[in-house]
């Protein structure tokens, strides 16, 4: 009897353990969710900070259209490059990396479109005046190319900005195994031993910045042993070098393009089980990371 009630007493307390573990884990999976969605939502609420500070911006450029009665080319192209950035930064990734470029460089080109609206408000007073004899519109014309030349410059720092924002980008990132039968039908599948292909899949991002035509990206898996699979060529970026998979090369039409690429086994081998690694490059620059198992 004695004994039964000793084995009752520590099944309980093994049971209360075990309770205790459960709670614990779950108290933990629940903060690390939280965490996560927090930061998610700081980053789309500073992306939203960035869009509105990029939208003011482009009303002032409205507002000094309107007010100048000669159509100013400068003004109305860097008007369309501020619309596009914006374009750009509502498909682009909410990392901070993103963030924080598209906001440097904003803040650089604020400080520096400050001067150009007060020297436009200044011409506008000077003009009115100097309107009224031929030496005045000589003045004009003189403080006009002034202008004209600080707006030249203006626009050189937003083709800058322009350029990192017409890069490629990609979106939904995912890798999975596959087998593949002899028909050609694909069966995704998490065992290592059964996978016949790697297969990754991604989508292009739209980017009206973008030129249309041949593009290619480097797509970059590594297995759970740090090998770099497929091709495992090199890429010379001066003192760096990229080893990747694969090329993916596709023609882009300024518009969202799903793409799946596919790495084989190694001959006579299989997969390993673990956390494989995918990345995707332009050239040097990391655009896109994800991961995913195989047991």
């Amino acid at each position: 009897m004695k004994g039964s009630q000793k084995t009752g007493t520590g099944l309980k307390v093994g049971l209360g353990i075990l309770l205790v573990l459960f709670l614990g884990t779950a108290f933990f999976a629940s903060k690390l969710y939280n965490d996560k969605k927090e930061t998610e939502k700081t980053l789309i609420s500073e992306k939203q900070e960035v869009m509105n500070d990029l939208n003011n911006m482009a009303k002032q450029y409205d507002e000094a259209i309107a007010d100048n009665e000669i159509t100013n080319e400068d003004l109305l192209e860097a008007r369309e490059r501020i619309q596009g950035l914006m374009d750009s930064l509502k498909v682009s990734q909410n990392s901070v990396n993103s963030l924080w470029r598209y906001r440097k460089k904003y803040i650089a080109l604020q400080r520096e479109m400050d001067v150009l609206m007060e020297e436009n408000d200044r011409l506008k007073v000077e003009n009115e005046y100097l309107a009224t004899s031929l030496d005045s519109t000589q003045v004009q014309l003189a403080e006009r190319t002034t202008f004209t030349d600080s707006l030249l410059v203006q626009n050189t720092e937003l083709a800058s900005v322009v350029k990192d924002a017409a890069a490629l980008q990609t979106v939904g990132l995912k890798g999975l195994g596959v087998i593949e039968r002899s028909s050609g039908k694909q069966i995704p599948t998490e065992r290592a031993r059964r996978s016949d292909k790697i297969k990754v899949c991604f989508t292009v991002a739209k980017n009206t910045l973008a030129d249309s035509g041949d593009k290619e990206l480097y797509v970059q898996v590594i297995d759970p042993k740090n090998n770099v699979l497929g091709e495992n060529g090199q890429l010379q970026f001066d003192e760096e070098v990229l080893n990747y998979s694969l090329i993916s090369r596709f023609n882009y039409e300024n518009r969202n393009l799903n793409i799946c690429e596919y790495i084989s086994r190694p001959d006579d081998d299989k997969f390993e089980s673990g956390r494989y690694r995918v990345n995707v490059f332009n050239d040097k620059e990391l655009i896109s990371s994800s991961e995913f198992t195989l047991k």
